[in-house]
Formats: C-alpha cells, sequence, structure tokens
C-alpha cells in the first residue's frame, strides 16, 4: 500500500471524502462538545467584526472598494479563529448535508446539530455584544466608532428578502469554499491563506453572514437603544434617527432570510455538488459490486 503524502496538499476526491469524515464527526458531536464549541465560534466570528468596524472607522476618505476590502481582511480573523483553535460555525455545519447525502447520519442528526450549533453560535454572539457595549467602545474615535456600528447595521435591515436570501447564498458558498480548501491544508500557514480571500471577498461585497449579524445588529440595536446622551451629542445624530433597529426587524428582515440563504449556499452548492462529483459515483460502483 502507497504511503499517504503528508506534505503535499489534499487532492479535490481527497478533500471531498475528508469533508464527509469531518461532516459525520460535526454531526454525532457529544451535546455539551458541540454547544461549547459553538459558543466559542459565535465569539470569534463576533471578534471579527469588532476589527471590520474599527478598521473602517474614518476610513470613508479611502475608495469604496478598497476601504472595503482592509475591513474584509480583518473579518478573515473570525474563520481563521474557527479554523485554527477550533470551534463549531453554523454556516460550515451546513456542509452536514454531505454526511446525509451519504447516508451516515439522519436527518433528524442532521438538524439536531444545526440547531445547537445555532443557538451556541448566538450565545457567544450574544455574550460579545454585551462585553463591547459595557466597555464604551461605541465611544471610540469621538463617538465614530459608534456611528459606524449603527450605519453598518442598519443597513442590513433593507435588504428585501429576495436580496437577504441570494446575499447569504453568496456568504455562504465562499465561507464553505474558504473551509473547503482548508480541508486539503497541510499546515496551519496553508490554511490560513485558504481562508483569508475568501472571506475577505465576501465581506467586502457585502454578502450576508447570519452568525456575524447575529453580533453586528444586537451591537446597533443595543447603542440605539442604550447609548447615553453624551454619545449622541457627540455624533451629532438622535437615537430617533435609527428608530428602524429593533429585534422584529432584526430577525424578520435579515436573520431568517440569510439564514435560508447560508444553508442553500454552503450546504447544497459547495457541499452536495462536491458529493455529487466525487463520493455519489463511487457508491454507484460500491453498490454493484
Amino acid at each position: 500500500m502507497k504511503a499517504e503524502n503528508k506534505i503535499d496538499e489534499l487532492l479535490p476526491h481527497q478533500i471531498t471524502e475528508k469533508a464527509d469524515e469531518i461532516a459525520y464527526s460535526k454531526a454525532t458531536k457529544a451535546f455539551l462538545s458541540a454547544f461549547y464549541l459553538a459558543i466559542t465560534a459565535g465569539m470569534f466570528i463576533s471578534l471579527a467584526f469588532v476589527f471590520y468596524i474599527t478598521v473602517t472607522t474614518g476610513a470613508n476618505d479611502l475608495p469604496w472598494g478598497i476601504k472595503n476590502f482592509i475591513g474584509g481582511l480583518a473579518f478573515s480573523l473570525g474563520l481563521l479563529l474557527v479554523v485554527v483553535v477550533g470551534g463549531e460555525l453554523f454556516t460550515s455545519s451546513t456542509l452536514t448535508l454531505i454526511a446525509k447525502a451519504s447516508h451516515k447520519i439522519t436527518t433528524a442528526q442532521m438538524l439536531k446539530n444545526w440547531a445547537i450549533v445555532y443557538l451556541g453560535n448566538y450565545v457567544g454572539a450574544t455574550f460579545l455584544v454585551f462585553l463591547v457595549f459595557f466597555a464604551s467602545m461605541y465611544m471610540g474615535d469621538n463617538g465614530q466608532w459608534g456611528l459606524n456600528a449603527l450605519n453598518i447595521a442598519e443597513h442590513k435591515l433593507h435588504h428585501s428578502f429576495t436580496e437577504a436570501v441570494t446575499l447569504g447564498i453568496l456568504c455562504n458558498i465562499m465561507v464553505c469554499l474558504a473551509i473547503w480548501m482548508a480541508f486539503g491544508a497541510r499546515s496551519v500557514t496553508d490554511k490560513m491563506f485558504a481562508v483569508l480571500l475568501p472571506v475577505a471577498m465576501f465581506v467586502s461585497s457585502g454578502f450576508e453572514h447570519c452568525i456575524a449579524n447575529m453580533f453586528m445588529v444586537p451591537t446597533g440595536i443595543m447603542i440605539q437603544h442604550f447609548a447615553p446622551a453624551e454619545f449622541w451629542t457627540v455624533i451629532g445624530h438622535s437615537a430617533r434617527e435609527f428608530s428602524y433597529l429593533n429585534s422584529s426587524n432584526f430577525i424578520i428582515n435579515n436573520l431568517i432570510p440569510v439564514t435560508i440563504g447560508n444553508i442553500i449556499g454552503g450546504g447544497v452548492i459547495v457541499g452536495l455538488m462536491h458529493w455529487m462529483i466525487y463520493l455519489r459515483p463511487l457508491q454507484k460502483i460500491n453498490k454493484k459490486s
């Protein structure tokens, strides 16, 4: 038997086989392990958005594309932490559709895993919302950090349902392609380069990530509802100008459609497409033999 090459990257069919194994492992992970790892992933993605807000605050003089690209590079920190340190992120957990297609897990197991990870991500993101707010980060750069956060959060609530779903699809195509390439990497450096540009691309293009939005929009809501009068005086705006920032608008106009889009983009377009190309033919051969 030929020994496995431990230096070269995995080939596409090997990546798909590895993804199938990882998907099974994710879907059958113990409840508490999956939940705690999901909390950490929610925190990692939230920290990445803190980085994004910080580097784009005061950067309005830059060309629009350059400003967004810099922010996208900063945001890639989140997925890098998930990939290298470890974490369960809902958007990449949609790839467990591969294990379902391979009949390694049931629909119930897959949906249970999605629910656990989604909830854990929400807990982690919410924890960071409170940390950032009580650290008064919104007062950074004489309140411009908070104003930037408000504008980003409110913008996310003004997509139509179709736009939000589509932006969610586009986002998770890129996220799951980044994860897919990281599956084929042999070193931490390989993983970092695999993740960097796909994430920078989706962020700079304005695609929508449901877990990132669990941090970003509630941060805007917290600032709109609870920031002190000093903040509004400093930035020269009033809380009434951002009244559209509320929980019902967030859930209906953003979280639900973006989550649907993320499932389609990651689970179906990336996961099932590669399964059909590389694993489905093998299963047919095995059945015949």
